[in-house]
């Protein structure tokens, strides 16, 4: 029984809710430009702090920000759509 619970524990890890996968700078400039996605410094104002990373990835149907921020010494993971 413990085995069947760590099986159904890996399964639902690997497969998950609605995973991000990251685009490359090409494929991103190239998304940002068709008008898909909207730029970074349009959906930088909707966070608080200082941007470290950015990635521009697809999840659900849609396309997201990855953004690292840094906002009163703590560095948090923050998703902002890119619509």
């Amino acid at each position: 029984m413990k085995h069947i619970f760590v099986i159904l524990v890996l399964l639902f890890a690997a497969v998950g809710p609605a995973q991000a996968a990251c685009l490359s700078d090409a494929a991103a400039r190239k998304v940002v430009a068709s008008g898909q996605a909207a730029s970074l410094g349009s959906v930088k104002g909707r966070v608080q702090g200082e941007i470290l990373k950015a990635q521009l990835c697809e999840q659900g149907g849609g396309y997201v920000y990855v953004l690292s921020v840094k906002n009163g010494g703590k560095v948090t993971t923050v998703t902002v759509s890119a619509r």
